[in-house]
């Protein structure tokens, strides 16, 4: 068997595709090809034809044909045989059998016919088979590009861990060069996991501390204040991390590798926000004899066609005391003017004391705090709201979906309510599996795609008066809509809704 050539024409002659596997002219395929609708006789049920030369087996594929040209000497059932099999390669390769279709797919197509036809005689191979090696897939390939993105999102694991430990340590030194003993609001961060859909949740933990001055860091947790007791010296306000200098010149190596990557043609994509799933980073022990530490968490069900299913906050005040000379003391505290808040005190603690003057102490006066407790301590005052006021929550996401040809364009909007000012937003959006990044056409602020993941994330760095909306377009492939749901929020914010103020503890 010798197949001269593999083609496909038009019905007047016209050569669309041809793939020679002998040594022959252009002008001798050309007259070939162009003889043959001339020799296709109407009413005949025949699938060859036999000249003086070659013999024509071909198949009508709607307005075209496929076409093998051999010599007589070949086997007709194998040339049937390998017609069979190119005319089921040549629809899963081109979208439309016409000459456009067929135009537009060419060189697949060849890739095609030169796997299933090699010097003129057929491989043995399926259609199956012809495809896979047509994809050209390699497992070396992929390992590299997953072991560079890894290295990559290690990288900006460790950005992201040294910029919060330089901003905590600003803030640090910013309350050591204020000092004082005022009355402060309960500061902290703040986290929101904000969703449109079933099972969608939005969860705020605020945290704060009190000292001198104020300030605002991502992994600020715990803000620390000293008490002066007879006979020691006023305890300093806590000292930055050490080993800061090493830490900026690991940054410095960081951007390096960033830049390096760059070069050589990587697209990196900043982000200085945590990314999703990143655990938080430990507080470091406390220096002063005593630590207050003020937590609050809000946890939200929103419905996806608008509407609250759940609305619940829970705040402690926990107590760290260093050493038991430290511990007979009392905490004057403001709880605010929010009637929907109820507070709760320790069993230990004086009740009637805290009713009528708001000051959290012991029952028994002369018991000390108890010392050396784990984590923030111990816990002297609980509060908790809860509400169907749609109004209180602070984030609110649209996200608006549409199937149009072979795209889905998504519009999304977010809106702040005036009662925070929100940092490091993040709106992590889920997506279906997809080959690229999706196609961000429009955005306020920054976006980052996590192949992992398979998410979206939409990042802007501060939500104030200057910006309480914004809104993001972006175009994926067609999908379900509902796949894009639930969306997850998180943010960080200098305020608490208890509004919770604490004052210098007494003796």
């Amino acid at each position: 068997m010798v197949v001269l050539a593999a083609s496909i024409i038009s019905k007047s002659g016209k050569a669309l595709v041809s793939r020679q596997f002998v040594d022959m002219s252009r002008i001798r395929i050309e007259g070939y090809l162009a003889a043959f609708p001339k020799l296709v006789g109407t009413g005949k049920q025949h699938t060859y034809i036999e000249t003086e030369n070659v013999r024509y087996v071909y198949q009508p594929m709607e307005s075209l044909y496929l076409l093998l040209v051999t010599n007589k000497q070949s086997n007709i059932l194998e040339d049937l045989e390998t017609l069979r099999l190119l005319s089921k390669l040549v629809p899963e390769y081109s979208y439309s059998l016409d000459e456009e279709g067929i135009g537009r797919t060419a060189f697949e197509i060849l890739f095609a016919f030169d796997e299933v036809i090699s010097l003129g005689h057929k491989e043995s191979v399926t259609g199956a088979q012809v495809k896979q090696y047509c994809e050209m897939e390699s497992h070396e390939e992929r390992l590299h590009k997953l072991v560079l993105q890894s290295k990559i999102n290690e990288t900006k694991d460790v950005m992201k861990r040294k910029a919060s430990e330089i901003d905590k340590s600003k803030i640090e030194k910013n309350r050591g060069e204020k000092g004082g003993y005022m009355s402060l609001q309960s500061m902290g961060s703040g986290r929101i996991d904000s969703g449109f859909g079933n099972d969608n949740s939005i969860s705020i933990s605020s945290s704060g501390g009190f000292g001198g001055g104020s300030g605002f860091g991502l992994s600020a947790d715990v803000d620390s204040f000293s008490t002066k007791s007879k006979g020691r010296p006023p305890a300093s306000a806590t000292a930055p991390p050490k080993g800061l200098g090493m830490q900026l010149g690991k940054t410095q190596r960081t951007n390096q590798f960033l830049e390096s990557l760059k070069a050589e043609g990587e697209v990196i994509v900043e982000d200085v926000r945590p990314s999703v799933g990143q655990s938080k980073p430990t507080a470091p022990p406390p220096t002063d004899p005593v630590t207050l530490t003020v937590e609050e968490k809000l946890n939200v069900t929103l419905k996806r066609d608008g509407g609250i299913g759940s609305f619940d906050v829970q705040g402690t005040l926990a107590l760290q005391i260093l050493n038991q000379d430290d511990g007979l003391i009392q905490v004057q505290i403001e709880t605010g003017d929010n009637p929907g808040i109820l507070f709760k005190t320790h069993p230990n603690i004086n009740k009637e004391l805290f009713s009528n003057e708001n000051i959290v102490g012991l029952k028994d006066q002369n018991r000390p705090f108890p010392t050396g407790q784990p984590g923030d301590g111990v816990s002297l005052l609980r509060w908790r709201m809860q509400s169907a006021d749609e109004s209180l929550v602070p984030l609110s996401i649209n996200c608006w979906p549409s199937v149009s040809g072979n795209e889905t364009y998504v519009s999304m909007e977010y809106e702040a309510s005036q009662m925070f000012d929100l940092q490091n937003v993040v709106i992590a959006v889920p997506l279906p599996a997809l080959r690229e990044a999706p196609n961000v056409q429009q955005i306020d602020g920054e976006w980052r795609y996590d192949s992992k993941n398979s998410v979206l994330e939409w990042s802007i760095v501060l939500i104030d008066n200057s910006n309480r909306s914004g809104s993001m377009e972006f175009v994926v492939p067609p999908v379900d809509t509902s796949a894009f749901f639930p969306i997850s929020v998180r943010f960080t914010a200098t305020s608490t809704f208890s509004d919770l103020k604490v004052f210098r503890p007494f003796l």
